[in-house]
């Protein structure tokens, strides 16, 4: 690794990414719940994917964090990247989802494009009843 490469990559996704710190040398467990999820996010992006799976990206952040990765999850969405957000927060899937699956015990139980889907027919689906087979 190059030293200078890689301190030039952590600023531009501090800058990106609105990471708040004290400096670039000041541990991640020290940043906010928001911020380290922002460190994760900036690590991933490093690698250049095609691909995201985002698995209750914002759980356990406060409001103004949760604004600034919705920013990011809908900048990488305008670039092309392909998301699979898995997400317990309805008001999030709803506003940053084209589409929508529901599963319930491995089976999925609904599926709502942008333009359909609600809280109500999310709930239905998360709560309708599984027949054993």
């Amino acid at each position: 690794l190059k030293l200078k490469n890689e301190n030039s990559i952590a600023k531009n996704f501090v800058n990106q990414l609105k990471i708040k710190l004290r400096s670039r040398k000041q541990p991640v467990k020290e940043l906010s719940g928001g911020n380290q999820q922002k460190v994760v996010l900036s690590k991933w992006l490093l690698t250049e994917p095609q691909i995201l799976i985002l698995d209750e990206p914002t759980r356990g952040i406060d409001v103004g964090a949760k604004e600034e990765v919705y920013k990011i999850i809908n900048q990488l969405a305008k670039e092309g990247k392909a998301i699979l957000m898995i997400s317990s927060e309805l008001p999030e899937i709803i506003s940053l989802s084209d589409r929508v699956i529901v599963m319930k015990e491995g089976q999925i139980t609904g599926r709502f494009d942008r333009s359909e889907v609600t809280d109500e027919k999310i709930m239905t689906a998360a709560t309708v009843s599984i027949k054993e087979s």
